[in-house]
């Protein structure tokens, strides 16, 4: 039923992220869906992998997996003490669409963007265009969705010349996005603590 947890398993089993627990959301058909950001520390790579459910058959057994394996407590691996998993595919190619420097919202769709923002504090940001209409950029909606955090990523020394041209660096100051394009690479470099509480947030929906 909608709420109980599962154990999901794909061997072989590596590590102890091979095995974890999942909150049940009962959907139409009969297949397994995940969060593709889980599927990282699974080592699912979607042709044709087998993976095993298993249920709990009593409480302590169902404590456990809320208290100790469910996937929100999974997401720092104890081998490097950084992430396991974090946002790919389509999610991080929305992110970087988003944070490009000619990225501008119309009002209507960051209305819509709004609805869908489960910590939103109620306070729509002034626009960073007035005229001829309201327009706000990526990283202004960016901002409102991560959690009040300063992240500086630099380039190379070689590549600063041409910084403000590439717009690689990132940073971030008490949650909003001032400078830079999130990509892969900024995800890799990104602050253990700060990932952790982000996608905390991110799998408490």
């Amino acid at each position: 039923m909608d709420g109980d947890f599962v154990l999901f398993n794909r061997q072989p089993s590596l590590h102890k992220m091979s095995i974890m627990g999942h909150r049940v959301k009962v959907l139409d058909y009969s297949t397994f869906r995940l969060n593709l950001s889980v599927t990282t520390p699974y080592n699912a790579d979607f042709d044709g992998d087998e993976m095993n459910m298993h249920v709990p058959q009593n409480l302590e057994a169902k404590a456990e997996i809320m208290k100790i394996m469910h996937v929100p407590k999974q997401i720092v691996t104890p081998q490097g003490n950084k992430p396991c998993m974090g946002l790919v595919q389509d999610v991080l190619n929305g992110v970087r669409l988003l944070t490009l420097r000619d990225t501008f919202i119309e009002e209507h769709d960051l209305y819509n963007i709004l609805m869908w923002i489960d910590n939103w504090n109620g306070e729509i940001p002034k626009p960073a265009i007035l005229k001829p209409r309201n327009l706000w950029t990526g990283k202004q909606i960016i901002s409102m969705i991560i959690p009040d955090i300063n992240y500086i990523v630099t380039t190379d020394k070689a590549e600063q010349e041409n910084f403000y041209k590439k717009d690689q660096d990132v940073i971030i100051k008490k949650g909003e996005v001032l400078v830079g394009t999130m990509v892969k690479k900024t995800r890799r470099k990104c602050c253990w603590i700060d990932c952790r509480l982000y996608l905390e947030r991110l799998w408490s929906r």
